[in-house]
């Protein structure tokens, strides 16, 4: 949406937003002796953030999650006294997994591109999400930080190992792979000052539904008009066809279906979506005009494939 008001291309570094990407390192590859960062071989740019090019990566990452804890930086899941400004900054003195634009690699781009939704709108995220996103879609039960009185709405979070039963998650802080921490709490409990980019919104099948509607619709729903189709129609072209060790494709901030070697399961050339920590998933198929969402509130899954038998019987369905 700010894109289509000019205000960044896609093309602008980082560093325009966030001065401390400007020079910018990166830990020498594997197994190479010595690990001193070198220079980046280029800037971080707004298109590295939302194709997940730009080297960032998450804390479960094993060779730079102990430099994301020293640092502060969490995923959004936990109490946070901080800021996303504050945080970006300190991410900015860390290194990064590879060169800007030399892979692809989930992480906390998305968290970087909301510290740059505030800078370009002069607005907090929760703000801009709630001015510009949520009221004209008429997203009521989205949230960073729940209401009082939504309280007792909250579903419960479960875990699942690799054998027994699954298991409610207490209240307490969870220490998960590598330096990943995060809390169940979170959404009620604690300081209500840090907007991930990244992670940490609340929402109801209800209202994700009206979302994923608005974009299969190509930008728009009931009379509300938050993008242009052309802009969906690129958000949704695969951007990774020229990296050969990509296994996936991805547009700008989705999963893409690009051809017919992304397929794994039943699915349409097209489709897009991705999913979330607490075992949810979404998927637009604009060929077959369908939305999908699926919320289940578990981690880890286990190995559960539940998120694909509901894709298969959702496609099973269509009969004409």
């Amino acid at each position: 949406m700010l894109y289509e008001e000019s205000r960044f291309l896609l093309s602008d570094p980082v560093s325009k937003f966030i001065p401390e990407f400007k020079d910018m390192t990166v830990l020498p590859p594997e197994p190479s002796a010595d690990q001193t960062p070198v220079a980046a071989a280029r800037p971080v740019t707004v298109w590295n953030l939302l194709t997940h090019t730009s080297g960032l990566t998450y804390q479960q990452n094993k060779r730079l999650g102990h430099k994301y804890k020293e640092a502060g930086i969490t995923g959004g899941l936990l109490q946070d006294p901080s800021t996303l400004a504050v945080k970006m900054k300190s991410l900015a003195k860390v290194a990064l997994l590879h060169h800007p634009g030399d892979a692809w690699e989930y992480g906390l781009s998305t968290d970087v591109l909301g510290r740059i939704v505030e800078v370009a709108s002069g607005m907090t995220l929760v703000e801009f999400f709630q001015q510009r996103i949520f009221q004209p879609l008429g997203m009521k039960d989205t949230h960073f930080f729940l209401p009082q009185g939504k309280k007792s709405r909250l579903a419960a979070v479960y875990a699942r190992g690799e054998t027994g039963p699954i298991e409610r998650v207490g209240e307490l802080p969870v220490k998960g792979e590598e330096a990943m921490v995060y809390s169940v709490s979170y959404p009620y409990e604690g300081p209500r000052s840090y907007f991930s980019g990244g992670g940490g919104l609340l929402s109801t099948v209800a209202d994700y539904a009206r979302f994923s509607q608005a974009m299969l619709n190509g930008g728009g729903l009931d009379g509300v008009r938050l993008l242009s189709p052309k802009t969906v129609e690129w958000m949704t072209t695969n951007q990774l066809a020229h990296l050969k060790d990509a296994d996936l494709g991805f547009g700008l901030g989705f999963l893409v279906v690009g051809d017919q070697r992304d397929l794994r399961e039943i699915g349409s050339i097209g489709t897009f979506g991705w999913g979330g920590f607490f075992f949810t998933e979404f998927f637009i198929d604009p060929e077959e005009e369908m939305v999908g969402v699926f919320m289940a509130q578990l981690h880890p899954s286990g190995g559960l494939k539940l998120q694909e038998r509901f894709r298969a019987l959702a496609y099973q369905a269509i009969v004409e």
